[in-house]
């Protein structure tokens, strides 16, 4: 086979463009992400989604950010609307149980439009520190809650033959500011990281895909975790996470230097993978160049992760929303 591109790209708008496609034919990226502005009707997104398979030549991922509030690419009247990730949490009578459904039922509209992953469960633990750009996306704040409540969060997408990617190790919570506009530094020692914020992680640590936070760990090193050797490390290791590694949006602010530059540390670092979500076509162009062909390691992690997706099970959806409003105490969605 073939090593695939190191990065998952996206696109200008609701179709491809002939340079977009000969783009993706070229460096075969391992996958695509999709956005707001790539969503106009459920026909015009599967549409979209063959044509990304059909220029890289075979079945590849095509993820999204279907959190639920706020995070939400794929919107009403389509789709259902969701409310927060920790509304639902701190609503349910069995949380555990309401996030499976609330999962399992997001799988079942993605995978109709062409989508066969999503970027959740958000696993960082919400505490007084935290942005609120992130704090009701997360799932509480006691990290063996957090860890039970992503579990069933995976487990209800895979069932719906949906890959998870779980956020954002080794952990975000402890976040000041909004990682799109800043970088934050947080002062904590390794023992303590270990007690609460890997704790999630850690528990999680087959889940077949995974997206890093760009945070520094100051007592750890002086690197963003996206780029620090020294944070990859603890999440291979400390950690145990041995699924594919892709970075947060590479794009982001709390990052310095150029796109390549970010990009080349990244994979440098031990990122598998890099994920680059806006920008113009010739950025996507400096990171697919950047990141190059996947090492034989990542190449392993990504065949593994390709190979996790499944045919979905049957479901009885008007069952599965009774079941859910009655965890609720009320509506299911917004």
């Amino acid at each position: 086979m073939i090593p695939f591109g190191a990065c998952i790209l996206s696109s200008d708008g609701p179709r491809l463009t002939s340079n977009e496609k000969a783009l993706y034919r070229e460096m075969n990226p391992f996958g695509f992400i999709l956005f707001a502005r790539h969503i106009e009707s459920p026909d015009q997104v599967r549409a979209l989604c063959a044509e990304f398979r059909d220029a890289v030549g075979r079945d590849c991922v095509i993820t999204v950010d279907q959190e639920g509030g706020r995070v939400q690419r794929l919107r009403s009247p389509f789709w259902r609307q969701w409310k927060s990730p920790l509304d639902h949490v701190s609503n349910a009578s069995d949380p555990a149980r309401a996030m499976y459904l609330r999962a399992r039922l997001m799988a079942d509209e993605l995978r109709a439009v062409g989508v066969d992953s999503n970027c959740i469960p958000t696993l960082d633990i919400a505490g007084p520190e935290t942005h609120p750009f992130l704090h009701n996306r997360c799932y509480g704040s006691v990290p063996e809650k957090i860890a039970e409540i992503g579990g069933a969060t995976v487990a209800g997408l895979m069932d719906g033959g949906v890959l998870p990617v779980m956020k954002h190790i080794p952990g975000h919570g402890r976040s000041h500011v909004d990682t799109h506009f800043d970088l934050p530094t947080v002062d904590v020692s390794l023992d303590t990281l270990r007690s609460s914020d890997f704790v999630p992680f850690s528990k999680l640590a087959d889940c077949p895909m995974g997206m890093t936070a760009h945070l520094v760990f100051s007592q750890l090193d002086d690197k963003p975790s996206t780029l620090s050797p020294v944070m990859i490390h603890h999440i291979r290791e400390t950690i145990g996470f041995d699924g594919l590694l892709m970075t947060d949006d590479i794009s982001m602010k709390a990052l310095s230097g150029s796109l390549a530059e970010r990009s080349k540390a990244a994979i440098a670092a031990g990122c598998d993978v890099v994920l680059h979500c806006n920008d113009t076509f010739e950025d996507r162009v400096a990171v697919a160049e950047a990141a190059g062909q996947m090492s034989a390691a990542a190449q392993r992690r990504a065949e593994t992760a390709i190979a996790a997706r499944k045919h979905p099970d049957e479901i009885d959806i008007p069952a599965i929303e009774a079941e859910l409003e009655a965890l609720l105490g009320g509506p299911v969605y917004v």
